[in-house]
């Protein structure tokens, strides 16, 4: 195995059935040797109310209390996982639906409470890829949900982004290893124009003047990195062009 494919895939993505089946057939079809990674903070958001619990957002990051515990992993390691698992056997790709508890694919700690306590979420301690690339030997696809452990028996709410970032980046060890981060837009933009490459002085200068914020600044952060540690190329591009060779905005040093 020379290369390696690690997709993000989170939003509108996950939400809509028919664009979560238009972007799996497409990513069955890529050759490489693939992990797929998922988000689904919303439908998790929407299953807690129906429970009778109102998330609680800081800038956008969820505080996980032990009631939202409860739910991302149902929701994250059950729901959403096996419905992308089952959607990926129907489609012919055979595939595996994953924690980072299981096998102990990706440990964490606990994140500090200093200065805000954001409750069970887990900072990646490291990725195990010796599984993953087990199972990819095999031609199956890991399909990776937000979760982590603590190794005492206790799930955590893991950002999909950075774990994306550090399997690649693990991965890059052994293996030729792409990043590619998919959503629904055709990649990042200035106003309705596409901008097709992104270095860190041109990323510090658009950040600084407000036409890259929220969201996308840790997904390019968190893409750097991956570069950083030897992943070999970066993208962020629209879900229906996942298959393509080069398309989106490519981060480049």
């Amino acid at each position: 195995m020379s290369s390696v494919k690690v997709v993000k895939i989170g939003g509108k993505i996950i939400d809509d059935d028919q664009i979560l089946d238009a972007f799996l057939k497409d990513f069955v079809s890529i050759k490489e040797p693939k992990i797929l990674v998922h988000g689904g903070g919303a439908i998790a958001s929407k299953i807690g109310k129906k429970l009778g619990i109102t998330p609680n957002m800081i800038e956008g990051r969820r505080i996980t209390d032990e009631k939202s515990l409860e739910v991302i992993t149902m929701v994250y390691g059950g729901l959403v996982n096996k419905k992308i698992v089952a959607k990926l056997q129907a489609f012919g790709k055979n595939a595996v639906g994953l924690s980072g508890a299981d096998l102990n694919i990706i440990p964490a700690k606990k994140r500090n409470p200093k200065p805000v306590d954001f409750g069970w979420v887990g900072d990646i301690d490291q990725v195990n890829s010796k599984w993953l690339l087990n199972f990819l030997n095999q031609d199956i696809t890991p399909v990776l949900a937000p979760l982590t452990h603590d190794g005492k028996g206790n799930m955590l709410n893991t950002n999909a982004d950075s774990i994306a970032s550090a399997a690649s980046a693990e991965l890059a060890k052994t293996n030729e290893t792409e990043l590619i981060f998919c959503f629904e837009k055709p990649g990042v933009m200035n106003k309705e124009k596409l901008i097709t490459e992104i270095n860190l002085l041109l990323y510090r200068h658009l950040r600084d003047i407000g036409l890259i914020t929220d969201g996308m600044i840790p997904k390019i952060d968190l893409g750097f990195q991956a570069l950083k540690n030897g992943v070999k190329t970066v993208s962020i591009r629209s879900f229906k062009s996942v298959s393509k060779i080069t398309s989106g905005t490519q981060l480049i040093t």
